[in-house]
């Protein structure tokens, strides 16, 4: 990675094997990252960044205006989502002899927090984020088996994981795609569409015309959902913008 600078622009520079230059713009704070194919001239590089200044700086102001989650306290009364519904966080603590195991459980409105007296804030946010895998692993066979019979791809297997710049890959070769942890937190038409978002990469790499016209063809509303997405309240972490 080699840090460029264009006009105003910081850019982060990285050269793969790829064949076509991409542009992003990242949270929290719109730090611009390119990847570019290794044999494309410095020149060639810059022409292009220069060309997409102005979705650059929509972008950028997009996520100045974005709304931003404070560092979780894991304490009652904080606000958490859940398929892109708010929820009071309620913590009750008991003598450890009392209790079997930590859990969480949506009750009464509120997502319910059951842990021995002396806690982490760290080893509760571990009992939330498994509450969001768990729920987030009943949503997606479903999906999947859904979509992959409508776009006519196979898919070998999916995992969830904690991603810092995406809200979903895949690996062509080995037909198998990662989605984000954090999109439990997401409505699940936000879901939905990054499941086809990384489904269609099976049938076109780039985020080309090409594959636009795969995503209008299988999903008309694809715009709105991804909208959706980025209108979402960002976490702590970088996640990159929804293309």
């Amino acid at each position: 990675m080699v840090q460029l600078t264009i006009g105003s622009l910081d850019i982060q520079l990285q050269r793969k094997d790829i064949k076509h230059l991409h542009i992003s713009v990242m949270p929290p704070d719109g730090q611009v990252r390119v990847a570019a194919p290794e044999s494309m001239t410095e020149t060639v590089i810059r022409m292009a960044v220069i060309n997409r200044i102005p979705w650059i700086r929509k972008q950028q102001a997009n996520f100045a205006k974005q709304v931003r989650q404070s560092a979780r306290e894991m304490i009652s009364g904080e606000t958490h989502y859940l398929w892109g519904r708010r929820y009071r966080l309620e913590v009750i603590e008991s003598d450890a002899t009392q209790i079997l195991a930590h859990s969480i459980k949506l009750k009464g409105g509120k997502l319910i927090l059951s842990v021995s007296a002396g806690t982490s804030t760290a080893d509760k946010l571990k009992v939330l984020n498994e509450y969001y895998r768990t729920r987030l692993k009943a949503r997606i066979p479903a999906l999947i088996n859904k979509w992959s019979e409508k776009v006519e791809v196979t898919v070998a297997s999916w995992h969830v994981q904690k991603m810092k710049t995406k809200w979903g890959s895949c690996n062509i070769d080995e037909r198998r795609i990662l989605l984000n942890l954090e999109l439990a937190k997401k409505p699940v038409p936000c879901l939905e569409y990054i499941i086809v978002h990384e489904l269609l990469h099976f049938k076109e790499r780039q985020h080309n015309d090409r594959f636009k016209a795969l995503l209008d063809i299988h999903m008309p509303d694809w715009r709105s959902r991804r909208d959706l997405l980025n209108r979402m309240p960002l976490g702590q972490e970088n996640w990159k913008q929804q293309e």
